[in-house]
């Protein structure tokens, strides 16, 4: 069962409590390597870090793993890079999921008519969108909260979100209310 974003942990590594889903967890696998657990659910103690490749790295600079399990740990040697891998990894599943359920539009014409219609509460565009197209998106993005804005609705705001290259996702995606 996965922990609820309500939860408390505290950082190994500035000591701060913050909300699990500001943290990464990272657990040590049977052979004593240290992983990351983006999912929270391996068993054993976990470690948590502050999320953000340079907490990660000055994580594991700092020895935090080590001195928050008290036990010397075998580190990947690209630790921040591979937790990153897996979040990504685990934004695409839950990118697909949310496309199975209906609840993501994809292709540049379905997409600018969701957001000319308001349907969407985010942008996702690939990294490597040609120009041209991102440019049209956030056109149609940027007319909607104008008309929104006009129309006397206030707090319309849609997120536009460049996360990954397009061998990882389609172009130009749009979640849905």
């Amino acid at each position: 069962m996965p922990r609820s974003p309500d939860q408390t942990r505290e950082c190994a590594l500035t000591r701060e409590t913050k909300s699990v889903a500001d943290l990464v967890r990272f657990v040590v696998s049977p052979d004593d390597v240290l992983m990351p657990d983006v999912e929270a659910r391996a068993e054993g103690r976990g470690v948590w870090i502050t999320l953000g490749h340079k907490s990660v790295a000055e994580a594991v600079k700092k020895k935090a793993f080590a001195k928050s399990l008290k036990t010397n740990v075998t580190v990947p040697d690209d630790l921040a890079g591979l937790t990153q891998r897996h979040l990504e990894t685990r934004f695409r599943n839950a990118l697909s999921m949310s496309r199975k359920a209906g609840q993501i539009v994809t292709g540049s014409t379905k997409v600018k008519a969701a957001i000319e219609a308001g349907e969407i509460i985010a942008l996702l565009t690939a990294t490597d969108a040609a120009e041209d197209g991102r440019k049209k998106m956030l056109g149609s993005l940027k007319g909607y909260e104008k008309a929104a804005e006009e129309a006397g609705i206030t707090g319309v705001s849609v997120p536009h979100l460049e996360l990954l290259d397009s061998t990882n996702w389609v172009w130009h995606s749009g979640w849905k209310m």
